[in-house]
């Protein structure tokens, strides 16, 4: 009986290994063809579609907005890597929209822990795992965007990094970027299709798809079993919980994936709430692996926007994981809210409301003059 288990255990594992291929292989194909398709996009049609990006403020409500209906940061950061690779948005535009992103991604674990909502206790530790990585992520924005728009910070810092892995651009023409082995499918597609607007919807809905099969087969491949193993143990120091969480979203390709593990753990009090933070911290910084497999395209741009996501995530978990007396911070202001959605359920529904589609919806509106 046992040897049957292990042999469709087996299976499964052979299975999931070959989807977790033909995803990458797709992931690949898909960004490909968006960035094929934005290059040959009317420049009137992008002007319109990217005009708005102009405005720091509003880029970022747009790449929150954008990561909250479709749920995936991933799927965003990869298509902003390949607008970018096509020359359609420059690097400054592109930045805020990144961490608009990183906002965005964290509404699947608010959402996870109003499944709680029936059990009092549950939902106060549950809301306040979901709510951490909220906060977390918007005071990292609150520190940084001030200090991008002022100074180009990690523009500037992202640019002169990426200049060792990518030839010097800088003079007029168009983008050059190196052809992936997807090319010819994809240069076949997009004449057949020959309405770019078109293709580049198609591309979108493929880069969601091959993220979502991805991380899929990754958590049944390598983190389902491993992560119930070891939840005990990675929680007891805080670095410990830090390297796993980078680790586990890396392999997953997706933050909201692990982040929303940590949300029953605390809700059952498997976890307390400043142990589960550090996890968050480095699931942060897992997740731009994605924008970094879309940059193959080697243009400097788009490269340096690969590593801006890689260095805001960076400069956050530096800014919070070492002191634990600014650690404290984000998780007592996460536990207050917690609590006070306890005392009115409202309070819970109209910060989710607010903070991902209100807000961003009013200000992209108010600002589109």
């Amino acid at each position: 009986m046992e040897t049957i288990e292990l042999q469709k255990k087996k299976q499964s594992k052979i299975k999931s290994y070959l989807i977790m291929l033909l995803a990458l292989l797709l992931f690949i194909f898909a960004i490909d063809l968006l960035t094929v398709a934005m290059s040959q996009l009317n420049n009137d049609v992008a002007e319109n579609i990217l005009s708005a990006t102009r405005n720091p403020f509003v880029s970022l409500f747009i790449g929150l907005l954008m990561t909250a209906l479709i749920q995936s940061s991933s799927t965003v950061t990869a298509s902003i890597v390949a607008v970018v690779a096509a020359g359609n948005l420059t690097l400054e535009q592109a930045v805020p929209m990144v961490m608009g992103a990183n906002i965005g991604t964290t509404l699947t674990s608010t959402l996870v822990s109003l499944s709680y909502i029936m059990n009092r206790k549950q939902f106060k530790r549950a809301l306040s795992a979901g709510i951490l990585h909220d906060i977390f992520n918007i005071f990292t924005v609150l520190i940084l965007l001030p200090l991008e728009i002022s100074f180009g910070f990690l523009s500037k810092m992202a640019l002169s990094i990426a200049h060792i892995f990518a030839p010097d651009e800088n003079y007029m023409g168009p983008i050059v970027y190196n052809k992936v082995f997807t090319r010819p499918l994809t240069e076949w597609i997009t004449e057949t299709i020959n309405i770019p607007f078109l293709t580049m919807l198609l591309a979108i809905f493929m880069v969601f798809g091959a993220i979502k099969l991805l991380s899929t087969s990754v958590y049944r491949a390598f983190v389902v079993d491993s992560f119930k193993e070891i939840n005990n143990f990675i929680f007891k120091n805080p670095y410990l919980a830090f390297i796993y969480g980078t680790f586990f979203t890396a392999a997953v390709q997706s933050s909201t994936v692990t982040t929303s593990l940590v949300v029953p753990l605390v809700a059952n009090k498997k976890v307390s709430l400043p142990k589960s933070f550090p996890f968050i911290i480095g699931a942060n910084i897992g997740t731009t692996i994605t924008a970094a497999i879309a940059a193959i395209y080697k243009t400097e741009a788009a490269i340096a926007l690969a590593l801006v996501h890689f260095l805001f995530n960076v400069f956050g978990a530096m800014i919070f994981l070492p002191f634990p007396v600014i650690r404290r911070i984000p998780v007592r202001l996460a536990s207050w809210m917690g609590k006070k959605s306890v005392e009115s359920r409202f309070i819970g529904f109209a910060y989710i409301l607010l903070t991902f589609f209100i807000i961003p919806f009013l200000l992209i509106y108010l600002s589109k003059d």
